[in-house]
């Protein structure tokens, strides 16, 4: 009889990830994790694509990302509720996992709450690698939550942005975002409003986490060459651009019948033209094409991104001897019989202890 070895399951959780990025560098991780995009993003027709599924809420999203090529399913859980800061927690929390296409065993399973932040930043960065201005130094960040000293390093490390521009509605997030910054090799300028923040900048990055249409760029705001970062629009009735901004713009998404639902465009008719971004990176379609063109990369973030970084992590992981393995799934001599695992000798501690745990669950 042929033996069989249950697949084990590598666990790395939150501490094991913070973990991870001391070790590796928080630099490293995110350029990792780019050129893992990047990689990853050259293989667009490998991969079975599709928007992810989301369940909406008055008070937010909680949304299931998969995606998979003939080796590899990766999915993400995730959610977004801008409000969570009054019960302390994060706007944003995730996990995703790895599985074998070949069984569906799954082989890896990580937070993604930190990894998220390293993924978005990473990929903003991929994206004005080809669509911002070469030599660009300045960035506007409007929104200092959460995401912000990501997307300022990876613009830092990847694209060269040496002066940040900040303004946020909470001047405490901005103050938070300036204080982690400091010694960082950039000048910092905060300022009291959008419009004072993006005059003059080479890239905008808008990262807002409020759940409505809002409109933070409004094309008086928008200089000829200016390259615009949209990250924070990312479901259905959020976005951060008046629609003048994209009718002037050359636009690019990730993965347009997603984008098309959840991304600044959903506010443009249905023939608005945009450019899916691995189509530039393949060298099929442009990127910017002069100084003078104002360009919108409408990032909602993508399942492809989070398998790029999840393949990360997993081998970063194992180079680096973290994670447990965990017994997700129960084994058996006899895969078919699955019942037979419950079974156990009479009078053994088992058996008392099922027959306990039976008693508490009858109805007094």
């Amino acid at each position: 009889m042929q033996a069989r070895h249950y697949p084990s399951t590598v666990y790395l959780s939150a501490p094991e990830m913070i973990r991870l990025v001391r070790r590796k560098g928080l630099s490293d991780c995110i350029a990792g994790v780019a050129h893992r995009i990047e990689r990853e993003f050259l293989r667009w027709n490998e991969f079975d694509k599709s928007a992810r599924l989301a369940s909406h809420s008055d008070v937010g999203v909680i949304e299931l990302m998969p995606i998979a090529d003939a080796e590899l399913f990766a999915f993400k859980y995730v959610n977004g509720h801008p409000s969570n800061h009054r019960y302390g927690l994060p706007t944003v929390m995730a996990f995703g996992v790895l599985a074998d296409v070949r069984t569906g065993a799954p082989r890896f399973l990580s937070e993604l709450t930190l990894t998220t932040a390293i993924r978005t930043a990473a990929m903003s960065a991929v994206a004005a690698r080809k669509l911002a201005r070469p030599g660009s130094r300045s960035m506007a960040l409007i929104g200092n939550g959460a995401q912000g000293e990501f997307q300022a390093l990876a613009f830092r490390d990847l694209v060269g942005i040496r002066e940040l521009r900040l303004f946020d509605t909470d001047p405490a997030a901005s103050a938070k975002l300036a204080a982690n910054l400091d010694g960082q090799g950039f000048q910092i300028r905060l300022c009291g409003s959008t419009a004072e923040a993006v005059r003059g900048a080479d890239i905008v990055t808008t990262a807002t986490a409020d759940k409505t249409n809002a409109t933070i760029l409004t094309p008086e705001m928008i200089e000829p060459g200016m390259h615009i970062n949209a990250v924070g629009g990312d479901c259905p009735g959020k976005t951060e651009l008046h629609r003048g901004v994209l009718e002037r713009a050359s636009v690019f998404v990730e993965f347009e019948p997603q984008s098309r639902i959840e991304g600044e465009i959903q506010q443009m008719p249905s023939d608005f033209a945009v450019t899916e971004f691995w189509q530039v990176l393949a060298g099929h379609r442009p990127g910017r094409v002069d100084a003078a063109e104002v360009t919108v990369f409408d990032s909602v973030g993508f399942a492809l991104e989070d398998f790029a970084a999840l393949a990360f992590m997993r081998e970063t992981a194992e180079a680096l001897g973290l994670g447990e393995i965990l017994d997700l799934m129960p084994e058996t001599a006899d895969p078919k019989n699955l019942f037979g695992v419950l079974r156990v000798r009479s009078g053994s501690e088992d058996t008392r202890e099922v027959t306990m745990a039976a008693l508490h669950s009858v109805p007094m």
